[in-house]
């Protein structure tokens, strides 16, 4: 008890100007809510379309109170390369190409920037949730002496150890999920911890509801892959609840949809015009939609910025859902996952920010995900540095609607194979390889939009996206002067430069 009123009266002052701290500080720096789809097209959301055969009102909400943009793009057409991309603010393309193989170890160096480290450095409260696919240390759990032929085993682990390597080392407090659908071990993974032990043997690469494998390795006898998607959704919901408004947090939910195996829940079947890969769809649309009222319903959505998008295009099975469903996952453009045409990285990407974004706003600005780094450390006021995110614009001048000096990124770097290199640079995309395919293109796909398979004996391919979205007129040899400033762009960055101005 304080008994001298002079005393009192400074206690209650102090305490009133750390309420109004903590509200000033809450309000300055909002939550901060990432929603990953896995191969989805940008051609897969409805935006209101009465008449598509995929329906997603929840993200369509999402885009009627925020900012959609039409230009979006992942770092690469792969899942590993763009969701480092995303966390780091670099392209992977500097580091490596392909993805995080089953037992391979982190994509991460010890000293990399990671837009979690940097959220936790400013005071957020940080989880993950779902698909990891960036490595784990499996030599800290390996037994000595197990043979590379015997890594399939449940018994060459040791699954009491910590599970270093993921995301608790990148600076997210908190992670729960199963780490990779389609990859072992199948089981729950509670930040570096084994929450169900995969005793099993070998798990049988058998399709499910909509097709897909699995590859071998041990797996938890409870473990089903129709448990992922609620269940990582339900635990990102649960944590959100526990958050106080006095505090920021920042939530990266990596959703293992529509990723093969394509797994929707019997509640969804049929629930679209695309077969079982469109209930995928749907289905993930409705856990959006229980992370937007979880936020809401804890009064927490005024203040908190939320991105859905996806870390690459559609599968190749998108060829056989245009010939048997008439729908095209990848919209007007060409290409799938893998790709370096526009269907292999253009990808739904939605922002919205209640009292900074306006509502139902479109942006053709092309933007990139690299680019939420820079973002990001604007928005909470942390300094990057010159060697950090070294590719990350600043997308606050797009998205708060401010004059600025068009196109906000001088050039954008698109990659996914070794070699295969594609920049745009304004309404212009060279790829800088003889086809911006990585696998055959289906026949009745390429007669149905009148393309032409480019192969052997193209020095590069050349196109103008204003004109020619769907990349069916190569106007390379029509250009030569364009080609050759483009290519020499392209290698600087390959090269070293990096791609964002330091001042940014």
């Amino acid at each position: 008890m304080i008994n001298n009123p002079y005393s009192y009266m400074k206690f209650l002052t102090t305490l009133f100007c750390l309420m109004i701290g903590a509200s000033i500080f809450a309000g300055a720096h909002p939550n901060i809510v990432i929603l990953y789809a896995d191969d989805m097209g940008v051609g897969d959301v409805s935006y209101g379309d009465p008449k598509a055969k995929i329906q997603t009102p929840n993200i369509d909400r999402l885009a009627a109170g925020g900012m959609t943009f039409t230009d979006g793009h992942s770092s690469s057409g792969i899942c590993t390369p763009s969701r480092f991309a995303l966390l780091t603010g670099q392209h992977h393309w500097r580091r490596f190409h392909g993805i995080a193989q089953a037992y391979d170890g982190p994509v991460f160096q010890a000293d990399d920037f990671t837009i979690a480290k940097m959220f936790k450095e400013k005071g957020y409260r940080t989880a993950a949730f779902g698909k990891w696919h960036l490595g784990w240390d499996f030599d800290a759990i390996r037994k000595p002496g197990v043979a590379k032929e015997d890594w399939v085993k449940a018994e060459s682990y040791d699954w009491t150890k910590r599970f270093p390597g993921g995301p608790t080392d990148q600076g997210f407090d908190r992670y729960f999920g199963d780490g990779t659908i389609n990859f072992p071990p199948y089981c729950w993974i509670e930040n570096d911890r084994f929450v169900t032990i995969p005793t099993k043997p070998v798990i049988k690469s058998e399709p499910l509801a909509g097709g897909g494998t699995f590859r071998p390795g041990p797996m938890a006898e409870s473990w089903n892959p129709y448990d992922i998607l609620p269940t990582m959704t339900e635990k990102t919901v649960d944590w959100i609840n526990e958050q106080s408004p006095d505090q920021p947090f920042f939530v990266y939910l990596a959703f293992n949809s529509p990723h093969y195996p394509i797994v929707p829940n019997e509640e969804f079947h049929g629930k679209s015009k695309a077969g079982y890969y469109g209930d995928f769809v749907i289905e993930t649309d409705a856990m959006v939609g229980k992370v937007l009222a979880a936020l809401e319903e804890g009064g927490l959505a005024e203040n908190t910025l939320v991105i859905f998008s996806a870390d690459n295009g559609a599968e190749t099975h998108a060829f056989e859902r245009l010939e048997t469903f008439d729908q095209w996952s990848s919209g007007k453009y060409r290409g799938v996952k893998r790709d370096i045409y526009e269907g292999g990285h253009r990808v739904p990407f939605i922002v919205r920010w209640p009292g900074q974004i306006e509502a139902g706003a479109v942006s053709d600005e092309v933007v990139s995900q690299v680019d939420l780094a820079a973002t990001f450390s604007e928005i909470v006021g942390y300094s990057l540095g010159g060697d950090v995110a070294i590719d990350s614009y600043n997308l606050l001048p797009v998205l708060k609607g401010e004059d600025y000096d068009r196109p906000l990124r001088s050039a954008t770097v698109q990659n996914t194979s070794p070699g295969k290199f594609a920049l745009r640079q304004g309404d212009w995309v060279l790829i800088d390889a003889s086809s911006g395919a990585a696998r055959k293109e289906e026949k009745h796909y390429l007669d149905r939009f009148g393309l032409e398979a480019y192969g052997e004996g193209n020095e590069g391919l050349l196109f103008d996206l204003k004109e020619d979205p769907r990349q069916s007129k190569n106007l390379y040899a029509d250009y030569p002067e364009k080609v050759e400033s483009m290519r020499s762009l392209l290698e600087r960055y390959i090269e070293g430069e990096r791609c964002a101005p330091i001042d940014r």
